[in-house]
Parts: C-alpha cells; sequence; structure tokens
C-alpha cells in the first residue's frame, strides 16, 4: 500500500503515462494494418497517403518515448521499399 504523498502521485501518474502509451502504440499498429491492406489491394494513390500517415506516427512515437528511433528508422524503411516495390 501507498502511504507518501509524492508516491501516491507518481503512481497515478504512471498509470496516465502507461494508458498514453498504450494508445500510441495501439494507433501505431492499427495504421500499420490499414498500410498493409494499401499495398495488398494496390490502390497507387492512397500508398503514399498511407506512408505519410505511417511516417508521421512512427516519428509521434519516437518523440514521446514509447518506441525507439532506430527502430522506427527500420520500419519506416521497410514500408518505403515495399511502396516502392509496388509503385514501380
Amino acid at each position: 500500500m501507498i502511504i507518501h504523498k509524492s508516491a501516491i502521485k507518481r503512481a497515478r501518474q504512471n498509470l496516465k503515462r502507461n494508458n498514453k502509451n498504450r494508445e500510441r502504440s495501439s494507433r501505431i499498429r492499427t495504421i500499420l494494418a490499414k498500410f498493409n491492406g494499401t499495398i495488398s489491394s494496390g490502390l497507387k494513390e492512397n500508398i503514399v497517403e498511407d506512408l505519410r500517415n505511417v511516417q508521421s506516427e512512427l516519428m509521434i512515437a519516437v518523440n514521446k518515448g514509447v518506441i525507439v528511433k532506430k527502430a522506427a528508422a527500420r520500419n519506416i524503411s521497410k514500408l518505403t521499399r515495399k511502396a516502392k516495390s509496388v509503385l514501380g
């Protein structure tokens, strides 16, 4: 049981951060799934737009500390290569 006032506040902050980070991770997974769906459908107009959205969300997650910068860079690189192969 938490007794100190500062520890109670810290626990509250941790719960808030945990929930926000979980939302951000979920949003990234959703956008990645949408991008992969666009790739498989082959709609060239939407591929560029969805790639831009994925890159934006990944960089926001990096700035917020949800994922590591190099992991985001790897994902962006992989998705860009996938988009280029479809766009040809």
